[in-house]
């Protein structure tokens, strides 16, 4: 052996030494890590709940606030603003019709389309759906679901965990790339146990929030159909494919009517998380070209219940002949809910938006006062907050383990956090829609940040460019809502902002929403209501350029840093702390001007329907578990009024 390949064998040993004992090192990893796993508790269970508290046991019979002896029958109308062009809910071209979804389940019952929480009396808990229970590791590592064998599709065919596992990857194939982009980076894999059990895997060294309730409620659609059809989740198409839940679709009339039928032979009407709910032998919905259209269907009986978002109309409009005989009957209903923080958002992807400044100067262009008093009568409230009047809502200066938290973000918290309140919205003069002292104070904003007024009466930045804003607006919305967007645009212009208001057909509205092709529109926030991450969907910098979810595109490190953190709680009372925290991180960022809330449910309706007393705090429900009085509806008949 020359001296050269010597030196060669010799290496090699030493090097199949050191990867022999590198080998032995990861077996002893690999098999601690496997007996750590194995010690662990394995909890079973029929519902969940990340804290693991439930409130209804295995063998609950019923939610509390249902109806289990409600009756089964009759119609649910409704009147919608607008139009719509496909059966599609996940489309991303045209505007599916409302409740397209609602044929579909999830492994974890969830509500019914448009209905709110479920169960309506706990925020934070999901029960067995098309699972009958559920099997994860403390760690949440893993969480395997075991279905229910008889459950089926309307044509018939069994849902199974192969539907299951099709659906989720579905999802992250066609999609919204927001919510594929999460999901993947969480969830790397879905095993098909047998046909009727399925595992999901999470990502190691991740929070494990939301992990067992994004799969869980997944809606489950059928792979036989979808490959068979050929049919893509984000075409626009007016064919459905089967779902398995309590409505299956029965007619359509292209933005003229849309109609549900409850399923008489639905796998799951013994289960008792359906007992006293899906109620209506029918849900139709009635289109119509604007809100005027829709609300004089309601007077005419054309349709059968409404719920009254408009202020003006409660206040005023509901003294017509069937309301003077007892025929309609009208209630505010208590929201358990804190409101939604909604109201004139900032496209942050637009240029002179991105400036706070701006933004400031442009809100105080909102008179909420003066709107209030002459558009909503007076009934609406102003939001101040991403969880007003609540436990969660930031208040005074952060201290105590609120403090402690920030303090530990060093630079990424700014020193306004510490030294100012959080953000509350300005006052106005309610006399008058223009408040000179607001306009005054807005110019100067103006000015701190380069707009300053040129000679023709309109804000120009250094290179005499025009401070130019398109407000996008819905046609179809109610003429209070327009009211308002003129209005405001109006003060906007006083201010010498080139501002227009554009208002466009139902179709054009989504798509141009899609594609955020505007600086102003009336959309906004879900309420802070815990920790998830969904959050970063809503409000995370990742998805900002493209998310649906994020209307202003916001992008800020201290509020990803804070939902980060939130995610990696483990008591009740650290989260509410990490969600003050977001609130008032939220409100510092700035970018909504709140337009105000109605604090309660405004239902109007023709008096046949009957519904649980009292409402649960956290859904009004009114498709999941009202239903109609059989001897009042035969009642309205006799009297000819109704059909």
């Amino acid at each position: 052996m020359t001296r050269q390949a010597g030196r060669a064998a010799v290496q090699k040993n030493a090097f199949s030494g050191i990867g022999a004992l590198m080998l032995m090192a990861l077996m002893i990893v690999a098999l601690w890590a496997q007996a750590a796993q194995a010690q662990q508790k394995i909890i079973k269970s029929h519902g969940y709940s990340y804290f693991g508290a439930l409130n209804y046991p295995a063998d609950f019979e019923h939610f509390d606030y249902v109806n289990p002896d409600a009756p089964k029958g009759g119609e649910i109308s409704i009147a919608v603003a607008g139009s719509f062009d496909s059966m599609n809910p996940y489309t991303r071209k045209g505007r599916a019709a409302g409740l397209s979804s609602i044929m579909y389940e999830s492994l974890l019952g969830q509500v019914l389309a448009g209905s709110g929480a479920l169960p309506a009396d706990d925020y934070d808990e999901l029960y067995g759906l098309l699972a009958h229970t559920i099997e994860y590791p403390e760690d949440k590592s893993w969480v395997i679901f075991h279905m229910r064998p008889e459950a089926r599709f309307s044509d018939g065919t069994p849902v199974t965990a192969h539907d299951v596992a099709f659906s989720h990857n579905l999802l992250l194939d066609e999609g919204l790339k927001s919510y594929a982009d999460a999901v993947r980076k969480r969830i790397p894999k879905v095993e098909v146990i047998d046909d009727h059990t399925v595992k999901f895997y999470f990502t190691e060294g991740i929070s494990r929030r939301s992990l067992i309730d994004q799969v869980g409620t997944v809606p489950v659609w059928s792979r036989k159909w979808f490959q068979e059809t050929g049919a893509g989740l984000d075409e626009s198409r007016l064919k459905t494919s089967p779902g398995s839940g309590p409505y299956v679709f029965d007619d359509v009339d292209v933005n003229r009517r849309v109609v549900y039928r409850r399923n008489p032979d639905y796998w799951g009407w013994h289960l008792p998380i359906n007992k006293g709910r899906h109620n209506f032998d029918r849900i139709r919905l009635e289109y119509f070209a604007d809100s005027t259209a829709a609300f004089e269907a309601f007077k005419a009986g054309a349709v059968t219940y409404r719920t009254e978002a408009d202020p003006k109309n409660w206040a005023t409009a509901y003294d017509f002949p069937a309301i003077q005989r007892g025929d309609v009957v009208k209630y505010a209903l208590p929201d358990g809910l804190p409101p939604n923080m909604t109201g004139i958002v900032f496209n942050l992807r637009s240029e002179p938006l991105k400036d706070k400044r701006v933004r400031q100067a442009l809100a105080l262009g909102f008179n909420f006062e003066w709107t209030n008093q002459s558009l909503y009568s007076g009934l609406f409230e102003q939001q101040r907050s991403f969880s007003t009047g609540t436990h969660l809502e930031a208040t005074g200066l952060p201290e105590g383990d609120e403090l402690a938290f920030f303090e530990s973000m060093g630079d990424l918290v700014s020193e306004e956090i510490y030294t100012e309140e959080p953000w509350v919205p300005h006052t106005s003069d309610p006399d008058r829609l223009l408040t000179r002292r607001n306009l005054r104070a807005a110019l100067n904003l103006f000015s701190e940040a380069g707009w300053k007024v040129a000679d023709d009466g309109v804000l120009r930045n250094a290179d005499g460019e025009a401070l130019k804003l398109t407000f996008l607006f819905d046609a179809s919305s109610s003429p209070t809502s327009r009211a308002i967007a003129q209005n405001y645009i109006s003060n906007l212009q006083a201010m010498a902002v080139d501002a227009q208001l554009e208002a466009v057909d139902s179709a054009q509205y989504s798509q141009r929403e899609r594609d955020h092709d505007y600086d102003l529109v009336f959309d906004g926030y879900p309420a802070l209501l815990g920790a998830g991450t969904g959050l970063a969907q809503r409000f995370g910098s990742e998805a900002a350029e493209y998310s649906l979810f994020n209307p202003a595109g916001l992008a800020s490190p201290l509020v990803d840093r804070i939902i980060e953190e939130s995610l990696l709680t483990d008591s009740q009372a650290a989260e509410d702390m990490t969600m003050r925290a977001l609130d008032r991180a939220l409100r510092h960022e700035f970018v909504v001007i709140p337009d105000g809330y109605k604090p309660d449910h405004w239902v109007a309706f023709w008096d046949i329907y009957a519904h649980p007393d009292p409402i649960p705090p956290y859904a009004l429900g009114v498709l999941d578990f009202w239903w109609v009085d059989p001897d009042k509806a035969a009642q309205l008949r006799e009297k000819g009024v109704l059909k």
